[in-house]
């Protein structure tokens, strides 16, 4: 039997959706988990956050910010200051993979960093390079990742450190959803909040989902 690597087997998105046999929900409550009985942030955490978004555009005005800086001055801090290093979250590391898209007539390779938190949550970080590879461009493997996981529904954060796409898998109907593009450029408000508060709901449901599955 050949081992073929998520990212070589499914390039695209048309080949995610046949390859796994998904496809996108046309229901509009597909994924109510991210809008809807979201937690409150303390005064204490939101103050991290906005130092955390100060800090990676600190970083993203000097060049091109790589996965592992990524990880160093945002994400680490956030999963911090949201306390899902401690029990009973743990993470671990599960991919470090290269990808390729195709963009006109070049051929541009972009580097996955896959998080697994507790069962049921993926947290997927991708280069941003000054190709400037979107957060939708991660979709197709973020997806194989998340069909590896026997649990329904998964969810999954694709981030470059300053976008933030949410996906919900539910294999019991083979289907998935997606949140809205949550991004550090916004002006006005740090959308940082929201996506702590995002978070923080699904790796909840997750763990009390695991915790009901116990129980039975």
């Amino acid at each position: 039997m050949v081992t073929v690597g998520i990212t070589k087997a499914i390039t695209n998105l048309n080949e995610a959706h046949a390859l796994l046999g998904l496809s996108p929900s046309i229901a509009a409550d597909a994924f109510p988990e991210w809008k809807d009985s979201l937690p409150t942030l303390t005064d204490i955490e939101k103050a991290q956050l906005d130092h955390l978004k100060q800090r990676y555009f600190y970083y993203a005005n000097q060049g091109s910010i790589t996965e592992g800086t990524v990880n160093l001055i945002l994400l680490a801090p956030l999963l911090e200051t949201l306390g899902l290093f401690d029990p009973p979250y743990q993470v671990r590391g599960e991919k470090y993979v290269r990808f390729s898209i195709e963009d006109g007539d070049r051929q541009l390779e972009g580097l996955i960093d896959a998080l697994l938190l507790q069962e049921r949550m993926w947290l997927i970080v991708i280069e941003s390079k000054r190709y400037g590879f979107s957060v939708r461009q991660a979709l197709p493997q973020t997806l194989g990742y998340m069909a590896t996981t026997p649990n329904s529904p998964v969810f999954a954060l694709i981030t470059t450190g300053e976008d933030y796409l949410f996906v919900k898998l539910d294999q019991t109907v083979a289907d998935y959803a997606l949140s809205d593009k949550l991004t550090l450029s916004t002006v006005e408000t740090n959308e940082l909040y929201r996506v702590a508060q995002i978070l923080k709901h699904l790796v909840n449901l997750s763990s009390n989902s695991k915790a009901s599955n116990k129980q039975n």
